[in-house]
């Protein structure tokens, strides 16, 4: 199984009302949630460990996770509220207001992760769940106790706002960098971890040689590209489409990504270091197709094997 570790939460999202006035409708979301949702759509084998409140949020997101057929019982259930992201979308481009204090998500410490994952064989990471303390400190002791026999993906997903005290975000980033497999990247993300005045050719070398055997570059409407430690590169073009938003486009990408390697059966650490760059390819031209069909419909509403 592949285990998604991260938040989960309420997109509120926008819409007018019958008065003409605008209401906000609450939709599951978070970043590692719609992996985990996409993935489980996918037909991959999908769990997911996250914060869950038992309040009416907390129930709307148990209950999409069961219905996209990914394992819940590593979800930690609490009392605390749900954490709330309010989304203004301006052309299809969201921008996001958090309300987390206290949540159910936020306030997982170390001492609540798993001491066992007898049936998991990859890990992925992502989300705000990296920048946001306690819960940052609980999944990177996650990634300690468990990485070291298990593939692992780590999307950054840099959210400035977020970060509290950059020094002491950036070592823990780092050190979660240098226990992954892949490490995956938007342009504007790998800007902020290796600052300079290096070119992103020049960038991706040092994040290659900080311990990941593949980084994988999303630029947008340029496409993704694949780099491989032996200095192999791969690219894919992004598939035309009329885009609705982009909400959840990165996360599917990613789900996409895990699901054709894990079909091709090479998700795993000693797979990965000696992997063919067509087979990275084919993983992101499937990263490709999923997201296309996320952006062209409304929310993180990630597609179904069969709409493939």
């Amino acid at each position: 199984m592949i285990l998604c570790c991260g938040e989960a939460l309420i997109d509120m999202i926008a819409e007018p009302t019958v008065s003409g006035s605008r209401g906000f409708v609450p939709h599951s979301g978070g970043a590692v949630f719609n992996t985990a949702i996409a993935l489980g759509r996918l037909g991959a084998p999908a769990g997911l460990l996250t914060g869950l409140s038992t309040d009416m949020f907390g129930q709307q997101l148990a209950d999409a996770l069961q219905a996209s057929h990914v394992e819940a019982s590593h979800v930690i259930r609490s009392d605390r509220p749900t954490t709330l992201a309010f989304v203004q979308l301006v052309d299809g481009h969201a921008t996001y207001s958090f309300v987390d204090e206290n949540s159910a998500g936020r306030m997982l410490t170390p001492e609540d992760m798993p001491k066992q994952l007898p049936a998991v064989s990859a890990l992925y990471f992502g989300g705000i769940s990296l920048a946001c303390e306690p819960c940052a400190d609980a999944y990177a002791a996650l990634l300690e106790r468990h990485g070291s026999d298990r593939a692992v993906m780590l999307d950054p997903n840099i959210r400035p706002g977020f970060i509290k005290d950059q020094s002491r975000f950036r070592t823990r980033l780092n050190r979660m960098i240098a226990q992954s497999d892949i490490v995956k990247v938007s342009d504007e993300d790998l800007d902020w971890i290796v600052p300079g005045p290096e070119t992103l050719a020049e960038k991706v070398p040092l994040l290659l040689q900080a311990g990941p055997s593949v980084v994988i570059v999303t630029r947008g409407s340029d496409g993704a590209s694949g780099y491989l430690a032996d200095g192999s590169e791969t690219s894919v073009p992004v598939k035309a489409v009329e885009v609705v938003d982009t909400v959840g486009a990165g996360d599917t990408f990613n789900a996409g990504v895990l699901a054709e390697l894990n079909r091709a059966g090479r998700l795993t650490k000693a797979n990965l270091r000696t992997l063919d760059p067509d087979v990275l390819r084919a993983a992101l031209a499937k990263g490709a197709d999923v997201a296309a069909i996320t952006v062209s419909r409304a929310g993180a509403n990630p597609p179904w094997a069969h709409e493939l």
